[in-house]
């Protein structure tokens, strides 16, 4: 099993952009030095939360600074892009990555990004626009035919060629038919993960799950890869959890209660989610009893360096075994304290799962 990252990123509503970038930046600087495997950026353009609109400039940056960490989006929200234009980002970034680039979609986005975009967030289909843009991207990759290519919310053209002036379409990925494509599931039997199952994409399951949840995604995947008559590999399921881990199970657990990530989850995803129902072992307890605590004994890695080795096995042997955990981002506040959990976890934590 690979150690890797999932940011969305979190900052409080008025923290400042330009600081706030320098350090998800060096964050991913400092998991590349540590020997993370991969690490995501997430894409919102209106939630102050998850500040980061394109994540590929972050990424792109991030090249230049690393050495080894494959980097992706997490996820491209197809809804707020127009095909031809995203083929073009995606596929000129995957050469400067030279096969470090991962490309996350998803169809979910905020209500404020589909208003953005001309959207209706109540009515509007986003898994058929997602499909048709995706469909559309990779088609115009493998065969760009010259055309009008039109759906309800896009159209582009290709135009004809000219080779007096070498005016053609001609920016095809790095990576041949194109750089690996990743989907990530936050519902129970995930459709986005059925879809991952039969493309033989690489199927995330998001930090907000609780295991009963996460054990259906497998089942979605291996249900879409039975429809292509494909094997799926359990090496590629990405499992996305909160992460945190000290010298002790006590200094961790009260790290929690005492910095970030408490405040994120009371100050954010508590408020942003409408229900707590998949985070809950059982879904008849109250939400109210689905606290910070509860997620600590239910959902999330947290203690000491041996604590968190058994919590991880327990999580791979009762989903039956996944490639990858990504540990969750938020701010690295106290620095130090951040920076030895990730050490932890990838130095003596890894290592022996």
């Amino acid at each position: 099993m690979k150690a890797g990252f999932f940011t969305m990123p979190l900052h409080p509503p008025g923290s400042n952009i330009t600081e706030t970038l320098e350090s998800d930046l060096n964050q991913l600087v400092k998991l590349d030095e540590l020997g993370f495997a991969e690490a995501y950026i997430g894409e919102h353009f209106t939630f102050e939360w998850e500040n980061i609109p394109v994540p590929d400039l972050l990424i792109a940056q991030a090249l230049g600074m690393t050495k080894n960490i494959r980097l992706g989006t997490g996820v491209h929200c197809m809804p707020n892009h127009n095909p031809m234009m995203l083929a073009h980002r995606v596929a000129q970034l995957d050469h400067m990555a030279k096969g470090r680039f991962i490309w996350g979609v998803g169809s979910s986005s905020t209500r404020g990004d589909y208003e953005m975009f001309g959207f209706d967030p109540d009515s509007d289909d986003r898994r058929a626009y997602t499909g048709e843009t995706l469909k559309a991207i990779l088609d115009v990759w493998q065969n760009p035919e010259p055309g009008f290519y039109q759906s309800e919310h896009w159209s582009f053209r290709i135009p004809e060629p000219e080779d007096n002036i070498g005016l053609r379409f001609h920016l095809k990925p790095y990576t041949n038919p194109h750089p690996p494509i990743a989907l990530g599931g936050g519902s129970p039997y995930s459709g986005t993960l059925v879809i991952a199952g039969q493309n033989g994409w690489i199927p995330i399951s998001l930090n907000l799950l609780h295991n009963r949840v996460i054990k259906t995604h497998w089942e979605a995947v291996t249900d879409g890869a039975s429809k292509s008559h494909l094997v799926p590999d359990r090496n590629e399921w990405r499992i996305a959890r909160e992460v945190y881990i000290a010298d002790t199970t006590e200094e961790a657990r009260k790290h929690v209660m005492e910095g970030v990530l408490k405040r994120d989850y009371e100050k954010y995803w508590f408020n942003l989610l409408s229900t707590k129902e998949n985070m809950k072992s059982d879904i008849n307890m109250p939400d109210s009893e689905v606290d910070v605590e509860y997620l600590m004994d239910n959902l999330w890695i947290v203690g000491s360096p041996e604590d968190a080795v058994q919590q991880i096995r327990e999580l791979n042997d009762e989903v039956g075994g996944f490639g990858v955990l990504l540990a969750m981002g938020h701010e690295w506040q106290p620095k130090e304290h951040w920076e030895n959990s990730m050490t932890l976890l990838a130095n003596d934590v890894m290592p022996n799962v």
